[in-house]
């Protein structure tokens, strides 16, 4: 499960590599991919 995460992250990671030389931005790159997936679970939930 895990595992299944940190690959959806590094998918995520790709398109936005040219934007996270800041600390800062590739927390929300992180963050975002999160939410994105999280909103995902939800909505298959209902």
């Amino acid at each position: 499960v895990v595992e299944r995460a940190f690959n959806k992250v590094k998918q995520w990671r790709a398109v936005a590599t040219r934007y996270d030389k800041l600390a800062l931005t590739y927390r929300a790159g992180f963050l975002l991919a999160g939410i994105v997936e999280w909103l995902k679970l939800l909505g298959d939930m209902s």
